[in-house]
């Protein structure tokens, strides 16, 4: 084992991140384009993948016993080893009779598993790195976690459609390509079992069971009692708001015939434009928002950032309206909409960091991407049914009048205006 102080932060975390941002990018957004490769209506397949949110959502229900019980760094290696174990039971769940409801359970844990990890990732983030790192690797993270993004939104769609168009089978190819990436986070499990430094605050706060119910409650009241936690939570709840009802829409949109609103592109045109394309330029916005924030604070970026998150949302309401038929367009379209977001994006990560400094840092954090989560998904539960009431235009339309309240509840949030910046020297994050 390497000795923690030899361990260099670009050792683990990109390697984390990536495995923080498979499951993810797999639960909520291949799932969406799995169902609709194997027929599942739009309304439906949006409906019962929204619902897969819900771990994200509930996760600091359980999440102080992560600051509780065990340290980060076993609950990290132990959540992967289960989250490899759920994507080889989607594999085998696929071909299968009953596919819908087999795979809904199988990403069902895998959703669970990956939540669980999300908190001990992110406390371990916290617990490993000064502050000042946690806001210059803040963009590296963010890019890994979107790299990871790349992998299976953009290649592993791409590859399942060309293992398709090979064998005229959608659920060997997608069965084929689960199993795949079941593989590579069991050798990420490895790996982090191996790596990972050992911070002196990563230890469990009790050593039992005894005082558990006491320092889970003690846990929860501490954040709510922060200053003006009821503003910062609303934002948390409403920055996403337009962007919570585009996202599961948008590769739907992409994949549908012409006649009935969508641009009738094929898994491989989706991966390169959305998911390569797209995303590489979702990858650039967040590097360049974490590298102006370090510059400049959390408080200068504000309105900056909450401008370019949503106002390139109108890109869609131009595809829909046109419907181009140059991939070249299409792609340079999306580019510009994924960079806005990404760039904007970077703004929301560290305001969540900002609200969940002290103490119980992780269980905080979790809590502060839980209610993000619950933002995304309310909004994601109705989309589906939405867009095909109103048609694929007039539902982009609706997506940027939803961004309003956004814009009306940054006008109160608690900010520090030095958070983030290079030169501060704030204390570490305890936890």
């Amino acid at each position: 084992m390497p000795a923690p102080e030899k361990i260099s932060p670009w050792r683990w975390v990109p390697s984390l991140y990536v495995a923080e941002g498979l499951p993810y990018a797999l639960v909520m957004s291949v799932s969406l384009v799995l169902y609709k490769n194997l027929g599942v209506p739009n309304a439906q397949n949006t409906f019962f993948v929204g619902l897969l949110y819900l771990p994200w959502v509930i996760k600091p229900l359980w999440s102080p016993a992560v600051d509780i019980l065990k340290t980060r760094r076993a609950w990290i290696w132990t959540m992967q080893i289960l989250v490899g174990a759920a994507l080889a039971s989607v594999a085998l769940a696929i071909p299968s009779a009953h596919f819908f409801a087999a795979t809904l359970a199988c990403f069902w844990l895998l959703a669970f598993a990956s939540a669980t990890h999300d908190v001990a990732a992110d406390g371990f983030y916290l617990l490993a790195l000064t502050e000042h790192n946690q806001a210059w690797f803040n963009g590296i993270r963010t890019t890994f976690y979107r790299v990871a993004g790349i992998l299976a939104k953009g290649q592993l769609v791409i590859l399942a459609g060309i293992l398709a168009a090979q064998s005229n089978d959608f659920s060997a190819a997608w069965s084929l390509v689960f199993g795949l990436v079941a593989a590579i986070v069991l050798v990420l499990a490895v790996y982090h079992r191996w790596i990972l430094p050992r911070p002196a605050g990563d230890q469990p706060i009790v050593a039992g069971s005894k005082n558990f119910l006491a320092e889970f409650s003690k846990t929860f009241a501490a954040f709510f009692q922060k200053p003006n936690i009821g503003v910062a939570l609303l934002f948390l709840l409403v920055y996403r708001f337009g962007e919570a009802q585009l996202m599961p829409v948008t590769q739907l949109f992409l994949l549908d015939a012409k006649s009935h609103g969508g641009l009738g592109l094929t898994n491989a045109q989706v991966g390169f434009a959305y998911n390569t394309v797209g995303v590489s330029a979702l990858i650039t916005g967040g590097l360049l928002g974490g590298f102006v924030i370090a510059r400049r604070g959390l408080r200068f970026w504000l309105w900056p950032m909450l401008l370019a998150i949503h106002l390139p949302d109108a890109v869609f309401v131009w595809l829909a309206a046109a419907q181009p038929q140059n991939l070249f367009t299409i792609g340079a379209g999306i580019a510009v909409e994924q960079f806005g977001y990404g760039f904007g994006f970077a703004f929301f990560m560290l305001y969540m960091l900002c609200l969940a400094r002290g103490a119980h840092a992780t269980a905080h954090y979790a809590l502060c991407t839980g209610f993000m989560a619950l933002g995304m998904m309310v909004p994601g539960l109705w989309s589906g049914w939405l867009q095909s009431q109103l048609g694929y235009k007039m539902f982009f339309i609706w997506v940027i009048l939803a961004t309003i309240p956004s814009f009306l509840v940054a006008l109160k949030i608690p900010l520090e205006s030095e958070f983030g910046k290079q030169n501060q020297t704030a204390p570490q994050i305890r936890s």
